[in-house]
């Protein structure tokens, strides 16, 4: 008899620690919690809130989950032997119940005033920057790796090459065709091949091979575009329930054409509803922070980064012009810039067109300042090309939202410069102090990992923060 109570105590204690555990968890899945600030309060790249609503048991009875295949239901059973079950059946989740979980993981993190040792040997595996480039380290981390541990990702099988499954990997818009290619033959991790997993499904259309096998040159139409946009919505919609079901808010499509935005017209549902990611990244024409993502414009035109800016001269070598630029007069922006500054002094090494003697990236690798004025659209692959050369980029551009900016700190590796105030860029240029210039270049040879893009994705690299952006979109929505 005392053995049976002994092992009956031992089962009472176990359920209340079960419940107890249950409570924390809900408790910490605060619904007014958004977790993709990764700043203080006062961060204005805070998204929206995080909302999930749950069924708290009101008894101290044991809690029984029973799975149907898509939610879990809470009830309560009295049974002394469910306490085993309860723990089994807890760990098939249901996809909101994952991301609640993962809200809970990362708020924990920013509550803690403590590092845990496990904490600290993973951070340090990671061999993660310094902290000052990011908004915050520890919560990027955390964030990071429960993406690692959790998200899904389903890629649709409809539609036919060139326009879907393939994309470009040789010129300015390389990151569109490398990511499509990168989430249909490699993110083993993430991919699922089941569709009832997946937190997110992927379009994986082209926009630029849209452009290209549908536009009519100078023709100035984009209805051929937004059409393909519009019959793609409707044969996954018809084929398949995940649309329907969310009204394409779990849904995504990765453009780094300028007509990237105007094609995804096609569809009001996917416009205003369906996470956008895009290198035309302009707050002024319907880019939403909140819900899209900004996408880096990387310019591979023999499909490879230039062994030049893959070896950046140190970080004590001479760098003998202030800044430089070398471009076409595209958009509101440049002729400006070229207007005051083209041939004018020497230390504002500004060209429209370089000589065909001089070499470009040479030109980076020896100057402190990169400019990157916005041409037609407000994205410029001569910030990443900045980035790669450790050249500062002096970024001058109107309402664009730059990429992985509710995780990094642009200011502690860069220069926004308003485009009003070109006629006195040297003078502010030359008013940085060079304990500043200093740290600016620190910031970006630890942010230049971020943006690197490797024949092969590598943890932390571009097009794992592409999927973590996506990641943190997703993780903020509350849905069926």
């Amino acid at each position: 008899m005392e053995i049976d109570s002994h092992i009956f105590a031992f089962s009472a204690l176990a359920s209340l620690l079960t419940v107890i555990s249950l409570v924390v968890v809900f408790m910490v899945s605060d619904p007014n919690y958004s977790v993709t600030g990764f700043a203080d309060s006062k961060s204005e790249f805070s998204l929206p809130t995080a909302e999930l609503q749950r069924i708290i048991p009101s008894t101290p009875d044991h809690i029984k989950a029973i799975y149907d295949g898509s939610t879990v239901h809470l009830h309560t059973n009295r049974s002394r032997n469910s306490t085993g079950a309860v723990i089994r059946k807890l760990k098939r989740l249901s996809r909101e119940e994952e991301l609640a979980r993962a809200r809970a993981s990362i708020r924990m993190t920013v509550l803690a005033r403590n590092v845990s040792a496990e904490t600290a040997r993973f951070e340090k595996e990671s061999d993660l920057p310094a902290a000052q480039v990011y908004r915050n380290r520890r919560t990027f981390f955390r964030s990071y790796t429960e993406m690692e541990r959790r998200f899904r990702v389903y890629v649709y099988m409809e539609g036919d090459i060139p326009i879907v499954h393939r994309g470009p990997c040789k010129d300015i818009y390389a990151i569109e065709g490398r990511f499509i290619s990168e989430m249909e033959h490699g993110f083993r991790r993430f991919r699922t091949s089941d569709p009832r997993r997946a937190h997110v499904f992927f379009m994986p259309f082209s926009a630029t091979w849209m452009v290209r096998s549908l536009y009519t040159p100078l023709s100035y139409n984009h209805s051929p575009l937004r059409q393909f946009v519009s019959d793609y919505v409707r044969v996954i919609s018809t084929k398949y329930p995940f649309w329907n079901r969310t009204q394409g808010a779990d849904h995504f499509m990765l453009a780094c054409h300028d007509w990237g935005p105007s094609a995804s017209r096609g569809s009001s549902l996917l416009y205003n509803n369906s996470i956008r990611v895009l290198c035309n990244a302009n707050s002024s024409e319907g880019f939403k922070p909140q819900k899209d993502v900004s996408l880096p414009e990387i310019a591979l035109y023999g499909g490879n980064i230039s062994p030049k800016l893959l070896h950046p001269p140190p970080p004590n070598a001479s760098r003998p012009h202030l800044s430089f630029f070398a471009g076409g007069l595209h958009g509101p922006i440049r002729p400006l810039l070229l207007q005051q500054w083209k041939g004018r002094d020497p230390d504002m090494q500004v060209y429209e067109y370089l000589p065909k003697d001089r070499d470009y990236y040479t030109y980076m690798l020896n100057s402190k300042y990169c400019l990157c004025p916005s041409g037609y659209e407000v994205a410029s692959p001569r910030i990443v090309e900045a980035i790669y050369a450790e050249c500062v980029p002096v970024i001058l551009s109107e309402h664009y939202v730059l990429p992985f900016s509710d995780v990094l700190q642009w200011e502690a590796f860069s220069i926004q410069v308003e485009t009003s105030e070109i006629p006195r860029l040297k003078e502010i240029l030359m008013a940085v102090p060079e304990e500043k210039y200093r740290r600016l270049q620190e910031g970006l040879r630890a942010v230049r990992k971020h943006f690197m893009l490797n024949q092969h994705a590598k943890r932390f690299d571009v097009l794992h923060m592409i999927l973590h952006s996506i990641w943190l979109r997703r993780i903020n929505r509350r849905l069926p």
